[in-house]
């Protein structure tokens, strides 16, 4: 399947840039039986689902163009935003997250939590900065980068 997915990016990234989108990440996966092709997008004000579906509708043609066809088995095309609480997946993500909120999952433990929310406050390729609110305190924890399963935006409450 990254054989799949390689051959695809390179050949949409190009129609997503000319439409001044930005490609955020895209996953080919078997679920339920059925194989489907995600491709997340996103604009530096949001993105409509107009816009949505006219970009799906140069993609699935493109798509369907490729020769030879890199899809081994019938698929289902979607083409989403990432949403609010999108993943942080490259350097542009990780600037624009500084001084945000911020949701981490570890992979393993750190100071008795697996889970942590707050703002991010510095990162480099080492470690993370997170202040977070320990009851009526704000702290600044550090997390190692080498621990961190996936980070996200989050809405504060």
């Amino acid at each position: 399947m990254a054989k799949v997915k390689d051959s695809v990016i390179e050949e949409i990234k190009p129609i997503i840039a000319e439409r001044n989108d930005e490609f955020v990440d895209m996953e080919y996966v078997r679920e339920k039986g059925q194989n489907y092709l995600r491709i997340y997008v996103d604009r530096e004000n949001g993105i409509d689902m107009d816009e949505i579906a006219g970009l799906s509708e140069l993609l699935s043609t493109k798509l369907d163009q490729l020769q030879p066809d890199p899809f081994p088995d019938p698929y289902i095309l979607e083409v989403s935003s990432p949403g609010i609480e999108r993943p942080l997946k490259n350097a542009s993500d990780w600037q624009r997250a500084l001084n945000d909120y911020v949701h981490v999952n570890l992979y393993q433990k750190v100071e008795g939590e697996k889970e942590y929310e707050g703002t991010l406050k510095s990162y480099d390729d080492n470690e993370i900065k997170l202040e977070i609110k320990v009851k009526t305190r704000k702290r600044v924890l550090s997390l190692p980068r080498k621990l961190i399963a996936n980070i996200r935006f989050a809405i504060e409450f």
